[in-house]
């Protein structure tokens, strides 16, 4: 585990002062500089993005990782770089002209109250095929184990952007309208940087021939499409249906706290960049003690710093509300709810690396489909009976079902699960201490109030975890900064 908690720890640094930036974006730049109506329609665009560019992608990122390793010639090597190029403009192209031909019918479907999605409608396509591509290309330096560029692309580079396009709009250099286009040009300046990056590292030769095993690499991205589309769909489509059922700004408030929640999913997200391929090499090389070790101890590691951050979010909620305008405000349920998927998220450690390479994908593919329907269902439902609390609700349903089938057919076909007996005690101190400090106010201002909650909080946690070596990949990395200081 030390080089994945190296690297982790490096991607973990860059994605929070990302979401640092992001968080500033989120809670007080787009409230305070934009009007609601709009910060929701930046909102719903990005989220429809989401939804597309799976489709766009066609899965070649996750194969890219899963079969780069099975060639051993630079030859076969660059057969494969070129197809994961040229698939995702294949897919572009059918689902332009596609568009293009319902395009008409895509602007009657915004028409009435939210019609002022309607003239940005084809930047949701834009957005969505150049994402698709930074992920081809950012796969590209993962199998390189080179993650920190692209992670600092990924989630530094956009926001930081939209910052300044924020503060020009306050100050009136440029108009909404401009910023929206703006949004969409930083996707599309973050993919040619990216890809300038990926080609450092490697650059193919031209001449286009297909890679050895073609048909299985053509079969694993086209079911890979699937399971990753189930996954984004999971994911934006409350918010997609917020803007159906209710206004565009309730997609905006909503926003708001699935973005505080959100930030739970950080570390995760940060072994994730290094976790992927090395698990992928484990399974092509059928090493099985070292897949049950780093099943585990990447379970418990991120299950110890994502209960922390747990604790910080749900004990300091409430004094960050007050910080937003009340407009903003929304039921701690909602956070509470996507707080709990993010642990859950967590606690799986590299349980979707494993199935996604595996040939067991197919299992989680037919899972996932099912589990879509029900998000849409529980959607279709509750938002309109509970409104925002109604759409978090069907997430935490359909994600800790998900979530918990990856356990068991993981359980099932490798004879390994995530649980161990610090994973418990981890769980109860996180229950213990996020009820806790919940009831505790001190009453002070809401900033005083998050330093003081969130640093005694703190404090108590990383001493009892470390009193009691609940992970020593977490301890020797105290030890280090310890000894650095």
């Amino acid at each position: 585990m030390g080089i994945i908690i190296n690297q982790s720890f490096k991607n973990m640094v860059t994605t929070y002062i990302g979401f640092g930036i992001g968080a500033v974006n989120t809670l007080f730049l787009f409230t305070y500089f934009l009007e609601k109506e709009y910060y929701g329609l930046v909102s719903f665009l990005l989220s429809a993005a989401n939804l597309i560019w799976p489709f766009l992608v066609f899965g070649v990122h996750s194969t890219l990782i899963k079969f780069f390793t099975s060639y051993r010639t630079r030859g076969d090597q660059d057969r494969l770089l070129n197809l994961v190029l040229v698939i995702p403009a294949i897919a572009a192209v059918v689902m332009g002209s596609l568009g293009l031909v319902f395009y008409g019918y895509l602007l009657d479907y915004f028409e009435g109250e939210n019609d002022l999605v309607q003239p940005y409608v084809w930047l949701i396509f834009l957005i969505a095929l150049a994402t698709a591509y930074f992920e081809v290309f950012f796969s590209w330096s993962k199998i390189y184990y080179k993650s920190t560029f692209g992670n600092m692309m990924k989630e530094v580079f956009h926001r930081l952007c939209i910052s300044v396009l924020l503060f020009a709009v306050y100050f009136k250099l440029i108009n909404v309208e401009f910023f929206i286009y703006g949004v969409s040009g930083v996707f599309v300046t973050r993919t040619i940087l990216m890809a300038m990056y990926a080609f450092s590292l490697h650059r193919p030769r031209s001449a286009f021939k297909f890679p050895k095993n073609l048909s299985p690499v053509l079969k694993y991205s086209s079911l890979i499409l699937l399971a990753a589309s189930v996954a984004t769909v999971l994911l934006d489509l409350d918010k997609v249906m917020i803007e159906h059922y209710l206004p565009i700004e309730n997609v905006a408030i909503y926003g708001i706290a699935v973005y505080i929640a959100t930030v739970i999913s950080v570390p995760q997200k940060a072994m994730h960049q290094i976790t992927h391929p090395l698990t992928a090499e484990m399974l092509n090389n059928k090493d099985k003690a070292g897949l049950k070790d780093i099943y585990e101890k990447s379970s418990l590691n991120l299950l110890i710093v994502s209960g922390l951050i747990f604790i910080l979010i749900i004990t300091n909620i409430n004094s960050l509300y007050e910080l937003i305008p009340d407009e903003y405000s929304i039921s701690i349920l909602v956070v509470l709810l996507i707080s709990l998927v993010k642990l859950y998220d967590n606690f799986l450690g590299n349980n979707n690396s494993i199935l996604f390479n595996s040939d067991y994908y197919r299992l989680v593919l037919g899972v996932g489909v099912f589990l879509v329907v029900v998000a849409f269902v529980l959607n279709l439902i509750f938002i309109p009976e509970f409104g925002i609390e109604g759409a978090a609700l069907a997430s935490f349903i359909a994600f800790s079902l998900y979530n918990s089938s990856k356990i068991f057919i993981v359980f099932k076909k490798f004879k390994i699960h995530p649980f161990t007996t610090n994973s418990w005690w981890v769980f109860l101190l996180t229950a213990i201490l996020g009820f806790g400090f919940y009831l505790w106010d001190f009453s002070f201002h809401p900033i005083l109030d998050i330093i003081l909650k969130g640093g005694l909080t703190t404090i108590l946690y990383v001493f009892l975890v470390y009193r009691f070596r609940f992970s020593n990949d977490i301890n020797n990395l105290i030890d280090r900064l310890i000894g650095r200081v």
